[in-house]
């Protein structure tokens, strides 16, 4: 009885197919049967589960050549439902009978027509990456760069022969990054590499991923591959002097700094790296002199004046402080000392202007300044921000 039901649900689904109608129909019985473990290794179920949805691939395609309405998505998902089913039956061919024999008589034929269908992989991959839909464009181009690994398509040598390959691998990766998964973005990266047009952003979306995963070690080391090979690139070089002046590793910073200076003596980044590392170093002649460069290549980044007005600053405090440690302070001590704010005081006004939102850094500053020159209106104003 088992056996004759099934036999005629293979030959319903074989009269839709032949009829070119209900084809969704003979699918779905097909598989249906095999959600049954008694059916898995039936060849008749595969082929007739093959043909069923070749005929529908067939039909979209057929459709969007004579630019007649179809359904595009459902073309590149019968495309990969098609290169599936036909992976899994070939595994299913693979198994010995009952002799211990092995037939595999549908594996040419299978890879000869899904390397025609191959293309539409591809296709449909870039159709839903186009969509900001990363999950399923990811999983065609995984489809599509499995093929290399198929003993089905040995006689492809895909990975020799498809010049999209690194292509699809790369957006598969940054498909993988948009997903948050870092083991799929690592899963496709040397095949990515080998095209070095998107090296660097490679780089990058594995450094994020490492770092979100908090995978310290790896991270780093992929932020000092990254500056290996662009030392002048804005992520790598101020993540790790980031990294490593948290670390209070001042001299591993010091090194990736000299380093991208030396690469590059006009590399803005890292001339303001320095200024900075100079300014923690409380080395303030030196900071005043870098940072000078700095504001000669670009005058439009607040974080030179703030330097520049604290190395003042700070000079102005450590004089005073020095002084105040004697009995008396004389005019020309106190002279000296408001010198120096008055030199800090135009770069930390033009910091205010230019980052008024940072007002933690300018503030405490200017307040000193304006109550030490006796700017009473100023002072006026500030103390009421204090407030």
């Amino acid at each position: 009885m088992l056996v004759a039901a099934q036999r005629k649900t293979i030959d319903q689904a074989q009269t839709f197919i032949k009829s070119g109608k209900n084809l969704d129909r003979a699918e779905k019985l097909m598989t249906d049967l095999l959600k049954d473990s008694a059916n898995r290794q039936n060849k008749k179920v595969w082929t007739t589960l093959i043909d069923a949805v070749k005929m529908q691939y067939d039909q979209g395609n057929q459709k969007l050549y004579l630019k007649q309405k179809y359904d595009t998505a459902a073309l590149f998902n019968n495309a990969n439902k098609l290169l599936d089913f036909c992976l899994k039956f070939d595994s299913i061919e693979t198994i010995p009978d009952k002799k211990g024999k092995v037939n595999i008589k549908y594996r040419d034929k299978h890879a000869e027509m899904l390397n025609a269908v191959r293309p539409n992989i591809y296709n449909g991959a870039s159709f839903y990456l186009r969509k900001l839909d990363f999950k399923n464009a990811w999983m065609f181009y995984e489809a599509y760069i499995e093929c290399a690994n198929k003993p089905m398509f040995a006689n492809y040598k895909y990975l020799e022969t498809d010049t999209l390959m690194e292509k699809a691998a790369y957006r598969a990766l940054y498909c993988a990054y948009r997903m948050g998964s870092l083991e799929k973005t690592l899963k496709y990266q040397q095949l990515a590499e080998k095209d070095t047009t998107y090296l660097e952003n490679i780089i990058q979306y594995v450094a994020e991923m490492q770092f979100q995963s908090k995978d310290t070690i790896a991270y780093v080391n992929t932020l000092k591959r990254g500056f290996d090979i662009a030392p002048k690139n804005t992520f790598f070089f101020p993540r790790l002097v980031d990294y490593y002046n948290l670390k209070e590793e001042t001299d591993s910073a010091w090194v990736f700094i000299e380093n991208a200076l030396e690469s590059d003596s006009t590399n803005v980044l890292a001339v303001f790296a320095k200024s900075s590392a100079l300014l923690n170093a409380k080395l303030y002649d030196e900071c005043i002199e870098v940072t000078s460069k700095l504001i000669a290549l670009n005058d439009s980044m607040p974080e030179a004046y703030c330097n520049m007005g604290l190395a003042y600053y700070n000079q102005a405090l450590m004089l005073e402080e020095k002084q105040m440690k004697e009995k008396r302070r004389t005019k020309k001590q106190k002279a000296a000392v408001n010198a120096l704010f008055e030199k800090s005081l135009p770069y930390m006004e033009k910091f205010r202007q230019m980052a008024p939102e940072q007002q933690t850094k300018w503030l405490p500053a200017l307040y000193t300044i304006y109550f030490n020159l006796n700017m009473g209106k100023e002072f006026d104003e500030i103390e009421q921000l204090r407030k």
